[in-house]
């Protein structure tokens, strides 16, 4: 499974529970358009979750997804302290099952 993937299945996993939540982008990319190469880059701030959302109970909810050896960043762990240390829920999910420990 890639981190595609993975974040694909737990968004659907969070749409079936009605939990607010959506992909978040960031970082950059070069794209081709109208035949021309452009640097596009997302709008975000550095270690931003894949996962972005709302819980039933108003905590902002911020999922980081990893599949196989991958590992987070730095950033994306001082991300997830800080929505953690902020009351929010914030961690890394390897899989649906870990979603499911997370939130209840």
């Amino acid at each position: 499974m890639t981190e595609t993937q993975l974040v694909r299945s737990i968004l659907d996993g969070l749409k079936f529970r009605r939990i607010f939540a959506w992909r978040a982008n960031s970082g950059a990319v070069t794209a081709e358009y109208k035949g021309k190469k452009r640097f596009i880059r997302f709008a975000g701030i550095e270690g931003l979750s894949d996962i972005i959302g709302i819980l039933p109970d108003g905590r902002f909810l911020a999922i980081e997804c990893k599949v196989g050896k991958n590992k987070a960043t730095e950033l994306q762990l001082q991300f997830l302290s800080a929505v953690n240390q902020s009351g929010g829920v914030a961690f890394i999910a390897r899989s649906w099952d870990d979603v499911e420990r997370s939130i209840g």
